[in-house]
């Protein structure tokens, strides 16, 4: 059974950063893709980073363009998101989620992920 924890989440001031942590634990990475996910109070969750389960290509969505960076450290099973230049908009709960690599990370639809970690609140406010 695959498990994912999320860490890293806090309040930052818009315009700061902050960098997500998703250990996953019962497989390695290279069996999955991880991707990052948010929801804001009243939204639908919507998918905001991936990368595939050789690691070979990462997806970041075009509202965190150029701020949002995903990578991960295989060995630590771990996927992280650094996330800078913060805005207001950004605030929400952040999951990580894994899909095996017969689909797309990419494609970002949720029923497509397996796992999912319990979430971690971002909050972006002065």
């Amino acid at each position: 059974q695959l498990q994912l924890v999320e860490s890293g989440g806090g309040l930052v001031q818009p315009g700061g950063s902050l960098r997500l942590s998703c250990a996953v634990s019962g497989s390695t990475l290279d069996y999955y893709g991880i991707g990052w996910f948010r929801q804001a109070p009243g939204k639908e969750r919507e998918g905001v980073s991936c990368i595939n389960s050789s690691g070979s290509t990462t997806n970041v969505v075009y509202p965190v363009l150029g701020r949002f960076t995903i990578s991960r450290d295989v060995a630590k099973n771990t996927v992280y998101l650094q996330m800078n230049s913060l805005k207001p908009e950004d605030s929400a709960i952040y999951y990580c989620a894994a899909v095996l690599p017969k689909y797309s990370c990419s494609d970002y639809v949720p029923r497509h992920y397996d796992y999912w970690g319990q979430g971690t609140q971002v909050t972006v406010s002065s």
